[in-house]
């Protein structure tokens, strides 16, 4: 009669007909007709009959109907062997069958067995089988959950609970959660994209409070609220400024960082101030409301809304409101009136006296290049201080220029987004009607602040640099394609700018890192040469590191997100006004630049047009959810003027046309930030960008 072997193979059981023994092993040949050497000791189970395979069979047969718990009170409490357990589960004469039948129903419940090797088992200890048995029927419930939320997502529902965790499934899944394995699911059965399947179960109804959630959700998970903390008051005894000055802002500002004054013209000798605001003197480094700046990093802006960096009654303390005799950073320039060269600089502290609040969407039609420099009537507040303030502005530009080698290119036009809606105060919905309105960089009020602004930033650069304090500096080595903007603690030329060393100080209310350099200013002010020691944060300070890298990711992720939140509105304008054609101008690669709205898009037949050539487009789609504006090419404008295209100025821009990326499917792609830094606030947004933005 033949002699069969049931074995162990590296967990696996296998039965076959034994042709030969030796000491240690055995020659078994498998029904396939493959022979096989197996030691003895893994040879678990011999038998005449039935055939290996059959015993298999039945023994498998078998095992799904033996009760684990009652083989459990069966087991002894010492260690057993599985022909032992199976004679007092069975009957005293158990066969091979049922034999092997207990070997593999006690090999696959490690929960109620543990193996203690060659066919010998111990059993668990009941609290142990207890939690085990638990922890089965969590996952059993949680399968029956993802089999139910699936089929509702798939028929069109979204369960609550999906709803609940949404953006967490689409952005930052936890894969092993019942909610993220519903919606694969279901993506499977219906052969549809994650959020193409949401959509369409009702768990986005809307799409601009689908990207302003996802924001907060990625930015704020904690919320946008801030803690109740009281605006503190400056203790300083501090002189006030004899100057009348004035800022430039738009009419929904309320972060009023800066102002200008102009005093002496006519006598030979110019004294030109730049006032700044200084939550500096009130705000402690390391105190509750530092805390929260430092984890805000700077104010988000976006159409009809923003989030402060700083509560707003710590900006109502601060910020240079009219009327008021506002805590102050200031630095004086003495100018030579008629060659405008600068003689002195002095940083001073004090109170500043704010004649007046101008603002640009009310006199940009007014305060002119021709009004300022003499050619028509200037009928308005500050007419000398602002001419003065302009001629010295384009000869400031004009020195940048010499020394970036070009000149600056404001060819592209700033956008302001309104929103008509009941109030300042509430929320935009998304269905709000949107007007844009174009703004031409490098208007006269804007050159006025913006030159002012740099002249501050690099002075003061220097400045702290000669007090031998450090600060944050922004620099860029050359003009090269791909030589980015980076942030240091050392100062560097900054060649974009045209200027030895350039720090970010002159918004204080609203960008962390200004906050910080106007501290080490006022330490610099108070103490000079050894304003080091009085610093809060001294050469090398790991703190400083810190907060760059904070602040880099942080401003990025704003800047992206006003960026995406833009191109929805301009979006909506176009379903608004039913625009069917945009008139473009090609980049590369089929991307088009919109003429007379902020829009990077991709139009089908423009891949092989030059760069800059004059086209219209129509519009084929649009999709608020992944922000896609779908578009063909309609015609060539060849008799327009030509357009002015930079040979990169494709390249930043292009991930304003890219898709939404979702980690559930294509994993976290965030796009390349943008380089601009917003500048507007309240109702009005704007997209800066350059020496515009750098107030």
């Amino acid at each position: 009669m033949s002699s069969y072997a049931l074995f162990d193979d590296a967990g696996k059981f296998l039965a076959g007909r034994v042709m030969s023994e030796a000491d240690a092993s055995v020659q078994i040949e498998l029904d396939s007709g493959k022979r096989v050497k197996v030691k003895t000791a893994n040879v678990l189970l011999r038998f005449a009959k039935p055939e290996p395979a059959a015993l298999i069979a039945a023994a498998q047969s078998q095992a799904a109907e033996i009760d684990l718990e009652m083989a459990w009170e069966f087991a002894p409490e010492g260690e057993f062997g599985f022909a032992a357990l199976a004679r007092d589960y069975f009957s005293a004469n158990a066969g091979p069958e049922q034999q092997a039948a207990m070997l593999f129903r006690l090999f696959e419940a490690p929960h109620y067995f543990r193996r203690a090797g060659k066919g010998q088992f111990r059993k668990a200890p009941e609290e142990i089988v207890k939690a085990a048995l638990l922890a089965i029927e969590r996952k059993a419930q949680q399968a029956a959950l993802v089999e139910q939320w699936a089929g509702e997502l798939a028929d069109g529902r979204c369960p609550a609970p999906v709803r609940e965790q949404l953006f967490r499934i689409l952005f930052k899944p936890d894969k092993n959660g019942p909610e993220y394995k519903a919606v694969v699911e279901a993506a499977r059965r219906t052969q549809r994209a994650p959020l193409d399947l949401l959509q369409a179960a009702g768990a986005i109804d809307s799409p601009y409070q689908f990207h302003w959630r996802r924001f907060l959700f990625e930015q704020f998970p904690r919320g946008t609220g801030f803690p109740p903390l009281a605006a503190p008051a400056v203790k300083d005894e501090l002189p006030l400024a004899p100057v009348q000055a004035f800022s430039i802002d738009d009419s929904q500002t309320t972060e009023i960082d800066d102002a200008l004054s102009v005093n002496g013209l006519g006598s030979g000798s110019v004294i030109f101030g730049v006032h700044i605001a200084a939550p500096g003197l009130a705000i402690a480094p390391d105190s509750p409301l530092d805390k929260v700046a430092r984890e805000r990093l700077s104010t988000v802006y976006l159409p009809g809304w923003k989030l402060t960096m700083l509560p707003d009654e710590v900006v109502q303390a601060c910020t240079l409101d009219e009327g008021r005799d506002c805590p102050a950073l200031s630095v004086y320039f003495t100018l030579d009136e008629a060659s405008l060269a600068v003689l002195k600089a002095e940083t001073r502290i004090e109170r500043v006296p704010i004649a007046m609040n101008l603002r640009h969407d009310q006199l940009d039609e007014v305060i002119t290049e021709a009004s300022l420099t003499g050619d028509a009537v200037a009928d308005y507040p500050f007419a000398p201080e602002l001419a003065f303030a302009f001629r010295l502005a384009r000869q400031l530009k004009a020195q940048r220029e010499v020394v970036r080698g070009k000149p600056e290119n404001f060819n592209r036009p700033d956008y302001s987004f309104r929103l008509d809606r009941d109030g300042p105060d509430q929320e935009p919905r998304g269905d709000e009607t949107v007007r844009i309105a174009e703004r031409r960089r490098g208007a006269p009020l804007d050159l006025i602040v913006s030159e002012a602004m740099i002249l501050a930033n690099c002075h003061w650069g220097g400045f702290i640099a000669e007090c031998g304090v450090p600060g944050i500096y922004r620099s860029q080595a050359s003009m090269a394609p791909g030589i980015k903007v980076r942030m240091g603690t050392k100062p560097a030329p900054h060649a974009g700018m045209g200027v030895p060393q350039y720090t970010w100080a002159t918004s204080p209310l609203r960008r962390y890192v200004d906050l910080v350099n106007q501290w080490q200013i006022i330490a610099a002010a108070r103490h000079g040469r050894t304003a080091a020691l009085a610093a809060p944060f001294k050469p090398k300070d790991a703190t400083l590191f810190s907060v760059i890298s904070s602040f880099d990711a942080a401003y990025t992720a704003y800047n992206d997100f006003q960026r995406d939140i833009e191109r929805f509105w301009a979006l909506r304008w176009l379903q608004q006004n039913t625009v069917s054609e945009l008139d473009a101008a090609v980049l590369k690669d089929g991307l088009v630049r919109a003429d007379a709205l902020p829009l990077v898009f991709k139009a089908l037949g423009c891949e092989s047009l030059a760069r800059g050539t004059h086209v219209r487009v129509r519009i084929t789609g649009i999709d608020l959810l992944t922000l896609d504006l779908h578009a063909s090419l309609a015609t060539r404008l060849d008799d327009a003027a030509p357009v002015e295209v930079a040979a990169d100025e494709g390249d930043d821009e292009a991930a304003a046309a890219a898709p939404l990326h979702l980690a559930i499917d294509l994993g976290d792609a965030p796009a390349e930030a943008a380089a601009a830094a917003p500048t507007a606030d309240g109702n009005a947004t704007a997209v800066p960008a350059g020496p515009a933005a750098a107030g």
